[in-house]
């Protein structure tokens, strides 16, 4: 186990605001976490890193990791992908508001044909809130993305899915806050990366290297692919912690990479404001981004999540300059995302002021 700690945090020598008026951090703070981890407080977690104004404040391995190790952070890669689509949005390729069957003509005709096929658009793929029967939380769904694995052609998986019925116990888009009726869709977030690469004229795995990875300096990394080749872009990108950490200091910093512009302010507001609320838990969705709310002092905040099975993490807490990389290996177990949740709320929100 290794834990690393910037004390220059704690004289101030950051940017922004100062320390006293953001995060209460001290050495204590530092051995009370080290040994909630060492623990297994909050599971199996097998790295923590905390950045406050881009400047480490805690940084830790366990479980036989260290600053090199790849995590397989499962569904954390659907917000990379969101990133990544909004790189190829300021590079002027692709508009939400387009209908996301029109970059499929090869596939056509669908089977189960309906015409509300050809109107979802891609903001609905980001939302995941489109007419397609595809919900990774329901065993029955037609395009719950286990069977999508079973399958070669994910492309046609999608396209071919019925369309999804809301009986009167399920709440319809019409009647929904913001118009949109969430449905987790592992499949839709397929279709987005499908729609870069043929949007740019560019495998998307290099297109995702060029313009997001590369301006990070993030060189070691590895895609999971389908039985055809192509990146899984819903799950399964392996990356170090510091490589997380940069990402979601990427949002933070609204787009920019030192002098590099990846996606514009305008996406990176656009990625955490809320576009459709999640049933049954505190928790909306912007593209592909988590929204938590959270307390501090009587007055709330959102915190943007990318999130993966196993408990996985990446919090970005904008008004308080703070990103915050949690992994873990606890993969479909009850507790995984109550770990992470409980972690949250004692290892960050309860030091900020």
């Amino acid at each position: 186990m290794r834990s690393i700690f910037t004390l220059a945090l704690l004289s101030g020598a950051m940017t922004g605001l100062s320390q006293a008026e953001t995060l209460d951090w001290s050495e204590d703070s530092t051995r009370a976490l080290k040994s909630a981890l060492d623990s297994n407080t909050y599971g199996t977690a097998t790295s923590v890193l905390i950045l406050h104004e881009g400047q480490t404040v805690f940084e830790h391995y366990a479980h036989e990791t260290n600053e090199e190790t790849l995590h397989n952070t499962r569904s954390v890669t659907k917000t990379v992908t969101g990133m990544v689509l909004g790189a190829a949005i300021e590079d002027g390729a692709i508009d939400t508001a387009t209908p996301a069957a029109a970059y499929f003509s090869d596939l056509t005709p669908f089977e189960n044909p309906d015409p509300r096929k050809f109107e979802i658009t891609i903001e609905d793929l980001l939302t995941m809130s489109s007419a397609m029967e595809c919900d990774d939380w329901n065993q029955y769904s037609n395009g719950n993305e286990e069977r999508m694995y079973l399958v070669e052609d994910w492309n046609s998986f999608f396209w071919n899915l019925p369309i999804r019925g809301f009986p009167s116990w399920r709440t319809p888009p019409e009647k929904a806050p913001y118009g949109r009726a969430f449905s987790y869709c592992t499949a839709g977030v397929q279709m987005l990366g499908e729609i870069v690469e043929r949007a740019v004229g560019e495998p998307f795995s290099d297109y995702a290297e060029r313009r997001v990875f590369a301006p990070l300096q993030l060189a070691d990394f590895k895609w999971s692919r389908s039985g055809s080749g192509q990146p899984h872009l819903g799950g399964g990108l392996e990356l170090s912690t510091r490589a997380l950490g940069k990402l979601g200091e990427l949002q933070r910093l609204n787009g920019m990479a030192g002098d590099d512009q990846i996606f514009s302010v305008e996406w990176a507001a656009q990625s955490i404001s809320v576009k459709a609320e999640i049933p049954d838990t505190p928790f909306s969705y912007g593209y592909l981004w988590w929204l938590m709310p959270y307390e501090v002092d009587g007055t709330e905040y959102i915190a943007a999540a990318m999130s993966g099975n196993g408990g996985n993490r990446v919090f970005v807490l904008p008004e308080f300059g703070i990103t915050a990389v949690f992994t873990n290996v606890d993969y479909n177990t009850p507790s995984m995302h109550q770990n992470a949740s409980r972690f949250f709320q004692h290892e960050i929100v309860a030091r900020l002021n």
